[in-house]
């Protein structure tokens, strides 16, 4: 058996329902060949009660007793029932045009006999002085049963194939919600684990497609759970931490002592890390729980312009070349979800890239955003985990190791995956990431 339970039910349905058919027509055939046995007995019966009293007058009134009459034949025709009329001594008196004495036996009383080729129905009058035996072809009657069958069998050969179809549509009708659920549930993932409507449902699966919702409403709890955490942890951290850098930035000016300036200096550091990975919990948890598409469509431009601005007063001049196209690049991203993947992207070259060539940062006219800098090429087992959570391309490098994770959340959610390449496109090293931020009249409803 197929493991599909679709096709198990209309293979099962149409195998039954052939066998059913063939099994109620070979019992009509059955039933139809009693009664037709029934009434050709019956016409050999009436044949011979009509065409014996007939006989009979004819034979009495003859001058020569004894001689043989065959019927003429009016006109040619197809002579299923042939009969003889006989005396008590066996002398055929009377004969239809096409009887063949040698198929009729000697005559042993009233009654139905038959032979091997014939069925026979013998009668007499006159105290048994003048008999009659009527024959008909046993083949008659197979030909006859023979072309009833036929008409009952051959229109199964349309009807069969046509209810085998009807049974697969209606079959795949009935699975249609199946489908209709499968195909919602293969899209819900970590990011939507929002219930999947059950309407129309059928009965016997509605327990699990209930079961599965409520699975789906407790990871959806669990998640948002962990991303509450994550983002309410980030933001509770951002007071004391910057309370910490001033103090640790007022050490360093109130001491004299250079150890203690230097360990200040340190303290210092470390919270600003601290700082910027809080800062990155957030984001991802922005990135995977909240909403990135508006119900209006915005220019991209404008806001890549300044995040890159903001990034550029940072850096050494010319550090950052932003190229964006002539005409408005419109979209529904949510502008916040586009500064936080532009921001990433553009401080991970910063950060991992070269020190003085400068960081490609491009829009075009199709939404297509790309950022490359210079650099050894990254070897494509590390390209492969760079969207990891805290993932980087070697432990002396400085940073969260969220950077990329935040940018892949992002580009996974809109309906376009990040994609890294190393080296970078026309360039024997450095390193690029680009992704499609797709036009607001291609996007599918936010989720």
């Amino acid at each position: 058996m197929p493991r599909s339970l679709q096709a198990r039910l209309g293979l099962s349905l149409g195998v039954l329902l052939t066998l059913l058919w063939i099994a109620t027509a070979s019992v009509t055939a059955v039933i139809l060949r009693q009664e037709m046995d029934e009434v050709f007995d019956s016409a050999l019966q009436e044949t011979a009660q009509r065409i014996l009293p007939l006989a009979a007058v004819d034979i009495v009134g003859r001058d020569d007793i004894g001689a043989t009459q065959r019927i003429g034949e009016v006109r040619e025709h197809s002579e299923f029932f042939t009969y003889v009329v006989r005396d008590s001594e066996g002398r055929i008196l009377l004969q239809s045009h096409a009887a063949d004495p040698a198929i009729f036996p000697t005559y042993d009383g009233p009654g139905f006999r038959q032979t091997a080729t014939h069925r026979l129905y013998n009668d007499d009058v006159l105290q048994g002085s003048i008999r009659i035996t009527i024959a008909e072809p046993l083949d008659h009657r197979t030909q006859v049963a023979r072309e009833i069958q036929m008409g009952l069998g051959l229109p199964l050969l349309v009807v069969i194939p046509v209810a085998l179809l009807a049974i697969a549509l209606a079959v795949r009708a009935s699975f249609a919600s199946l489908r209709h659920f499968r195909a919602r549930l293969e899209t819900r993932n970590a990011r939507d684990l929002s219930p999947i409507p059950v309407d129309h449902m059928p009965a016997e699966v509605a327990p699990i497609a209930a079961t599965l919702n409520d699975l789906l409403h407790r990871l959806n709890g669990a998640f948002e759970a962990e991303r509450s955490f994550a983002a309410n942890a980030a933001h509770e951290l951002r007071t004391p931490l910057a309370g910490a850098i001033a103090q640790a930035q007022r050490l360093q000016t109130e001491t004299a002592d250079p150890a203690a300036r230097a360990r200040a200096g340190e303290i210092e550091a470390t919270l600003k890390r601290l700082t910027r990975l809080s800062e990155r919990l957030m984001q991802l948890a922005r990135a995977e729980g909240g909403r990135l598409r508006l119900d209006q469509a915005s220019d991209l431009r404008v806001v890549a312009q300044i995040v890159v601005e903001d990034i550029a007063r940072t850096t050494a001049p010319d550090r950052i070349v932003l190229t964006l196209p002539e005409s408005p690049v419109m979209s529904d991203l949510d502008p916040d979800a586009l500064g936080i993947l532009c921001r990433n992207l553009v401080e991970n070259a910063l950060r991992h890239g070269s020190q003085s060539a400068p960081i490609l940062v491009t829009l075009t006219a199709d939404g297509q955003l790309s950022v490359s800098n210079e650099g050894p090429v990254v070897p494509p087992e590390t390209l492969a985990r760079l969207t990891a959570r805290f993932e980087r391309a070697s432990a002396q490098t400085d940073g969260s190791g969220l950077g990329l994770a935040i940018v892949a959340a992002i580009a996974e959610r809109i309906g376009s995956p990040l994609v890294l390449i190393s080296p970078r496109v026309g360039s024997a090293s450095g390193f690029e990431a680009s992704v499609r931020l797709i036009a607001a009249d291609l996007v599918t409803p936010a989720r």
